[in-house]
């Protein structure tokens, strides 16, 4: 694994880069002296962030594995190499289970999913063929760590990338990877629909605005701009952190369900023992 100090000189490439979590990640990382490169599925905002940001940008749809490929050699070309990825590209559409559409579930787990999985896929032989490594950051949610009503597919995706990461720390030791899992963060995640394709079978999912959903409760924690969040990233990749949290007054919502988990162990050898 790396023992980077710092990241000035690293090469990096960031997901969803051109708003949100992805631009304050990029920030962050060319404040730390990295060389960065963004990727987008929105071609104008895409062209604008990488203007503001002075950096080279790829268009990018992390659904299809080709796009990825094509971005994995554009990054190594225009970078000399990649150091850093950050699958971050996301989408967080809300809806009850019971109303899900095939679309909607192929369209979740296509860009929260299966988006890191090409990520990964894509972007791990470069790491591992460079002498000291790489890093792998792959955004997730607190809605990873414990679901929520109405937000069961978002769920199904963001569990599916915390397990993904841990299990890519156990098998890479040469790789550090760290899985973020965000609270609220001042991003376009609600209104993600603009970049929905077609559904056949239409869909109940809808697009979400945390402000008034009340998802962290009326009292909930402070939202984050997305230049702290991109800060925190850089110092889970300095440190080496598995686990990126951004919010640790939510705390309560994790512990609760591992008690429940441990709960249903102690349970089941009591069972056991007056079988």
């Amino acid at each position: 694994m790396h023992h980077w100090t710092d990241l000035r000189g690293r090469r990096a490439v960031v997901t969803g880069g051109a708003s949100g979590i992805g631009y304050g990640i990029a920030q962050a990382l060319i404040e730390a002296g990295a060389a960065v490169m963004i990727a987008d599925v929105e071609p104008a905002a895409l062209d604008t962030a990488a203007a503001a940001l002075g950096i080279p940008a790829r268009h990018v749809d992390v659904r299809e594995r080709g796009s990825v490929d094509e971005l994995a050699a554009a990054a190594a070309a225009a970078l000399g190499g990649v150091d850093i990825v950050c699958n971050n590209a996301g989408i967080g559409p809300a809806g009850r289970i019971e109303h899900l559409s095939i679309s909607d579930w192929q369209w979740m787990l296509d860009v929260n999913l299966w988006g890191v999985i090409h990520g990964v896929q894509a972007f791990l032989p470069l790491l591992k063929s460079n002498p000291d490594g790489g890093h792998i950051v792959n955004t997730a949610s607190m809605s990873g760590l414990a679901a929520a009503p109405s937000l069961g597919a978002y769920a199904v995706s963001k569990f599916g990338v915390v397990a993904l990461t841990e299990a890519l720390s156990a098998e890479e030791p040469r790789i550090g990877t760290t899985v973020l899992c965000p609270g609220p963060v001042r991003s376009r995640i609600g209104a993600s629909s603009r970049n929905r394709p077609a559904a056949p079978d239409g869909g109940a999912l809808v697009d979400l605005d945390l402000d008034t959903a009340g998802i962290f409760g009326p009292d909930g924690p402070p939202w984050l701009e997305p230049i702290a969040v991109g800060r925190i990233v850089v110092d889970a990749i300095v440190n080496r952190r598995l686990y990126a949290i951004t919010h640790p007054q939510l705390a309560g919502r994790v512990k609760a369900r591992h008690a429940a988990i441990e709960a249903a162990f102690a349970e089941a050898a009591e069972r056991k023992e007056h079988a």
